[in-house]
């Protein structure tokens, strides 16, 4: 999903290593990849990919993560993919 951004670095997303106790559900939900497992732990290997669906936060049994669903670059994305770049672009965000 490397050709869906909106702005770098406006993600919601937080991820707190020192809670994450490696159950990798963050990397099965989320759509974008935005995670990957490394030595027991999750991280954050592409931030401008997420979408801010929040899909992570609902499924991290220990309350690791934390995003804002739908702030952000995912509305954006959305319309992008609904109604083509230029739409999604006279739209804007939100």
């Amino acid at each position: 999903m490397k050709d869906f951004r909106y702005l770098p670095s406006v993600a919601s997303l937080r991820l707190d290593e020192m809670l994450c106790v490696g159950c990798g559900m963050c990397t099965v939900v989320c759509p974008h990849g935005v995670f990957e497992q490394n030595e027991g732990k999750a991280r954050v290997v592409d931030l401008d990919g997420c979408m801010e669906c929040g899909g992570c936060a609902t499924n991290c049994p220990v309350g690791a993560i934390a995003v804002s669903p739908g702030v952000g670059c995912a509305s954006y994305i959305i319309n992008v993919w609904l109604k083509g770049r230029e739409e999604a672009d006279r739209i804007g965000c939100c």
